[in-house]
């Protein structure tokens, strides 16, 4: 069965002639509106294989698939596993900082599909999820960069949005130099299921999306509010991922 092209498609070329693709990290020449120069993506840093099953900390070669790293079967974490599509650095902050702070959310599909390569086992009776904003710092930005590549994901696998999941009832600080008891109280009572969505939420299998994963102590407080209200399975999905010790030396 053959398609009718898309108005975006129809239109590509005169974008193109008015806007010709730029690299939208180096500003170099590119093919098309929808990536990377070959140089800037040799700059992302994408996670790899062995890695702890459950929070992508790289492990040594000789481990079995699926298993689990010292630290979470010490204190096993309350989410089902990480899907971040790149590593926290340079390259990748820069695009975070474009897409976020400088309203360039022409980025979120690219960004998205790199995030979407690493959650082949999503299946459309998911639901996808965004981490919520506050609604001042929404009305000051004027979107909420995880709803963006949450819809994108969603579109990929053929999975439900749920863009209202969740809620962010308090207006909460940058959470980044904090301890890991001040972050605790900084979240306390901050993020809820909305109660309009809260009996879609039973037994659901749910990826939870969020441009960057720092601390996980936001991530953590959505994926126990989604058990609560009855979630099986809560699988995080993010942009970059900060593990510097997954970095190449040097």
């Amino acid at each position: 069965m053959q398609f009718a092209p898309s108005l975006g498609q129809i239109l590509a070329p005169v974008i193109d002639l008015v806007f010709p693709p730029r690299c939208p990290l180096c500003g170099e020449g590119i093919g098309a509106q929808t990536g990377l120069c070959a140089a800037c993506w040799g700059e992302l840093v994408i996670p790899g294989e062995p890695a702890c099953s459950l929070c992508q900390r790289p492990l040594g070669e000789a481990v079995a698939a699926g298993a689990v790293c010292a630290p979470c079967l010490a204190q096993p974490p309350r989410h089902d596993g990480v899907a971040a599509g790149t590593l926290y650095n340079a390259a990748s902050r820069r695009l975070v900082l474009a897409f976020k702070h400088g309203q360039r959310i022409a980025l979120a599909p690219m960004m998205a599909r790199l995030m979407t390569a690493k959650l082949a086992t999503v299946e459309p009776d998911w639901l996808v999820v965004p981490v919520p904003l506050h609604r001042w710092r929404l009305w000051r930005r004027g979107f909420n960069q995880a709803a963006l590549l949450a819809g994108e994901i969603a579109k990929a696998r053929g999975a439900r949005l749920a863009v209202d999941m969740l809620e962010r009832r308090k207006a909460t600080p940058t959470l980044g130099g904090l301890g890991a008891k001040a972050r605790g109280r900084a979240l306390a009572g901050a993020i809820a299921v909305n109660p309009k969505r809260r009996a879609a939420l039973t037994g659901r299998k749910i990826v939870l999306v969020d441009d960057v994963l720092t601390s996980g102590a936001t991530s953590e407080a959505c994926v126990s509010a989604l058990k609560r209200a009855g979630a099986e399975r809560v699988v995080i999905a993010c942009f970059a991922r900060v593990m510097d010790e997954a970095l190449p030396a040097g």
